[in-house]
């Protein structure tokens, strides 16, 4: 699908990475990027976000290049979504609808594919006014996943009913995770949590430490599933550990209340790892953007061990780092050469003793 890409630079100081990221979502829900417009703004414009001298610009460059999309780099009101696509003639997805339109696209397993529907309804609710009959002939597509153009026809009280039975079929889900973590906390098992930005190598971690096979793409949000698996550590037994959906800047709200059952594998888990890509020049700002989806999901307070992947791409050494206490607070590894695991594992090792105390190791299994 050929697609324009509205790029929106307010002279912050992350814009090229935002817009390169914006850019990878696009190419990673089928778009062919025909043109690219960058509009430099203090503040958004209240009718169309951008002023309307780039809207007249683009306006001209949609009937020389003849797109089947534009793609806004910014979250639009449903307003000025509108205005726009009356201009364009155009279909106009933003950020927000994007990054649900690759969840519907990546979401595999019964319960993903659920949460995804839920968070396209809940963020449908808001848009029902404008119903897109300037829009009638286009059909599918970026943007047109999940519930699709049918579910646009519908009035609030029946997307309300569709909602609620999501809700409760989810609520079940979140039941029989809490019933798993109660086995596993009476096992006295170590429960551990790979969390980080999208793209880190979460999955590729996971696959090196469990032999797991887990999907692992050079992609934005590869994993959406969590994927849970037990392995045995030397001198620690059993800990189990879960690959997370990955994190991203400006991560819809209601994604990630949609999400919570998965999600809540983070809340209860005894140890957060979190990947980092050390090899990123927005490494700094990732860790900060998933400290806020921490934050915001409560699992803030939760012991964490930092782990910077990707060393290869640096000539970096594997190693640990330790607080003044002697804590292995940072551990450097290389998920894809499998170098430096012996030091992440002597970290989850040495959490399992300080946070669950010392247990009864079976000595018939190895990892």
């Amino acid at each position: 699908m050929r697609a324009i890409i509205i790029s929106v630079d307010f002279g912050n100081v992350d814009y090229p990475a935002h817009a390169q990221e914006f850019a990878m979502l696009a190419k990673g829900a089928g778009a062919e990027i025909v043109a690219t417009v960058v509009a430099k703004r203090d503040r958004p414009d209240a009718k169309f976000f951008i002023g309307s001298g780039k809207v007249d610009e683009i306006a001209l460059l949609i009937q020389s290049t003849n797109p089947d999309i534009v793609l806004f780099d910014q979250p639009l009101s449903p307003a000025q979504q509108r205005n726009l696509e009356r201009v364009f003639n155009l279909r106009v997805v933003d950020r927000v609808t994007l990054i649900l339109d690759i969840f519907a696209l990546r979401a595999k397993s019964h319960e993903g594919k659920l949460q995804v529907e839920l968070a396209q309804l809940q963020h449908l609710v808001t848009r029902l006014t404008r119903m897109w009959t300037h829009l009638e002939r286009q059909r599918g597509g970026i943007g047109m996943r999940g519930p699709g153009e049918s579910q646009l026809e519908m009035d609030k009280r029946m997307i309300g009913d569709k909602v609620k039975s999501l809700k409760e079929r989810l609520a079940k889900v979140e039941k029989q995770r809490a019933t798993q973590r109660r086995s596993r906390e009476r096992s006295n098992t170590l429960s551990v949590s790979l969390v980080g930005y999208t793209n880190a190598g979460k999955s590729t971690l996971f696959n090196a430490l469990t032999r797991a096979g887990a999907y692992a793409a050079d992609q934005l949000f590869a994993t959406l599933d969590t994927t849970t698996r037990r392995i045995w550590l030397e001198n620690a037994g059993q800990v189990t550990i879960s690959d997370t959906v990955g994190f991203i800047r400006d991560l819809p709200t209601t994604l990630i209340a949609a999400f919570k059952a998965t999600l809540e594998e983070t809340v209860h888990a005894d140890l957060l790892l979190h990947v980092i890509d050390a090899a990123s020049p927005q490494r700094d700002e990732q860790i900060i953007e998933v400290n806020k989806v921490l934050q915001e999901i409560g699992a803030q307070d939760i012991p964490t061990i930092l782990v910077y992947n990707k060393i290869d791409m640096l000539s970096y050494d594997p190693k640990v780092e330790r607080d003044e206490e002697g804590n292995i607070v940072r551990v450097f590894v290389s998920a894809q050469k499998r170098e430096g695991l012996d030091g992440l594992r002597l970290a989850m090792a040495e959490a399992k003793t300080q946070l669950l105390g010392t247990t009864n190791i079976e000595t018939d299994e190895h990892f």
